[in-house]
């Protein structure tokens, strides 16, 4: 059976029973280090991390001191601690089905946008998106968001609120099953195909090539 992993980063931590729940059921866990205090003021009790990633710089002492076999220290600047921690899980296990990001989301808008938009990123450099196997999901309180690198169609329910994004302004999109059609969105602003709704259980996109593309589930 495949892992399902958890990387929890920074932001706010979840309180909603869904997120709570993947992260209790995560057969391993990984925590930006930036998140670190958050995690074992909510959740020690239940279980610790796996492993704590990031240049150790946002960590209390007395955690650093008592979990010190936890800690993972990536020195490097080039990537976020969210991308450090995915780096982590991938050269560390080559079993995983899924991998889903928590905290990612609140607190600070940059840091929301940049995580984000890391999906479309993983998807274009690693072929690693919401359908692939590892897939990658981002989680929080209030949505799903994941990636899809090509046309597709996803089973997601009728009448659900749903945003499209994509970072390719030469790309064209044909949609089905949404209330607004994507045919004619031009990709140059991440506004354009937001708040949407789906009128039947099965949204197709057929992509003109293939090209990064973030969908946002409100939950």
């Amino acid at each position: 059976m495949k892992r399902k992993a958890v990387i929890l980063a920074a932001g706010d931590f979840p309180k909603k029973p869904y997120p709570l729940y993947l992260l209790d059921s995560a057969d391993c866990i990984v925590c930006c280090d930036s998140a670190a205090e958050a995690f074992f003021r909510h959740f020690a009790e239940r279980r610790l991390p796996d492993a704590v990633i990031g240049d150790m710089d946002s960590i209390p002492d007395r955690i650093r001191e008592r979990y010190a076999d936890r800690l993972v220290p990536v020195k490097e600047q080039e990537n976020n601690d969210q991308t450090k921690a995915l780096n982590y899980l991938l050269e560390h296990y080559d079993d995983l089905g899924e991998i889903i990001i928590l905290g990612a989301t609140g607190k600070r808008e940059d840091h929301t946008l940049g995580n984000l938009s890391l999906l479309m990123e993983y998807a274009r450099t690693r072929g690693i998106d919401g359908l692939s196997s590892p897939s990658v999901r981002l989680v929080s309180d209030y949505s799903e968001a994941f990636a899809i690198l090509d046309s597709c169609t996803l089973f997601v329910g009728e009448g659900r609120s749903i945003s499209v994004f994509s970072a390719d302004n030469s790309l064209q999109i044909r949609s089905k099953g949404l209330q607004w059609p994507l045919d004619d969105v031009v990709w140059d602003n991440w506004w354009k195909a937001t708040l949407n709704r789906t009128t039947s259980d099965a949204v197709s996109f057929t992509l003109s090539h293939p090209a990064p593309v973030l969908i946002i589930l409100p939950a």
